[in-house]
């Protein structure tokens, strides 16, 4: 899974992802948690950013307050579950970060490591999003991260990891174009281990209200 991320080099969004209007009002963040706003690629006449909730209310929800509002979604079964088959059409987005955090059990203690690409400080997770409206017709936007299986560096450390997409991949999932079962297989396939570092970093990540620059620090041992 993906429960928390970074995203910090926000001055570089606009020319990393070629977006119209990069001003979206959003600041570096070392510790991204569910439940937070977040900036989102999407695009329809042109390509923008949006400011999303982590954690996918269905437009179809009644209540927002008792709906589960899955943060991940597994690449297997996208076209299988109703809550993300229809968002694949036109509703496919990317999730700009620099790294994220998972956690390895050891006996009762889960170790926190960071992971990010060695050579890409921007990147983007593959992620889907939704619309709901209130009866008032104000729109809340929100996102999820799609997964997929470990690569060699991650099956040391847990089951699942986000789908990272290839920058030449980008624009293909950002499209609207209709994507073969073959080519989301592709497109959602782990990312290439030897492409990314992950390093042990502080258990003070473990607490969502904890945002700074040590977080992603290495650390000898815990």
């Amino acid at each position: 899974m993906c429960g928390r991320y970074s995203l910090i080099n926000i001055d570089e969004l606009g020319n990393r992802f070629r977006i119209f209007d990069p001003s979206i009002g959003f600041r570096s963040h070392f510790n991204i948690a569910p439940g937070s706003t977040n900036p989102v690629i999407i695009q329809h006449e042109h390509i923008e950013a949006v400011s999303m909730q982590w954690g996918l209310v269905p437009h179809w929800s009644k209540d927002v307050r008792a709906v589960h509002r899955p943060i991940n979604a597994r690449a297997e079964s996208l076209t299988e579950k109703p809550m993300f088959r229809g968002l694949l059409k036109d509703k496919r987005c990317l999730v700009p970060a620099t790294g994220f955090y998972e956690w390895k059990k050891e006996g009762t203690r889960k170790i926190p490591f960071y992971l990010h690409l060695k050579h890409d400080p921007l990147f983007a997770f593959a992620g889907l999003y939704d619309i709901w409206n209130n009866p008032a017709g104000q729109g809340l936007h929100t996102y999820t991260i799609i997964t997929t299986e470990p690569n060699d560096l991650m099956t040391p450390i847990h089951n699942r990891m986000p789908a990272i997409l290839k920058r030449e991949d980008e624009d293909r999932w950002l499209s609207g174009n209709a994507l073969t079962g073959d080519e989301m297989r592709e497109i959602l396939a782990p990312y290439p281990p030897g492409e990314m570092e992950s390093y042990l970093v502080s258990e003070r990540v473990n607490n969502p209200r904890v945002d700074d620059g040590q977080l992603i620090q290495p650390v000898k041992g815990l």
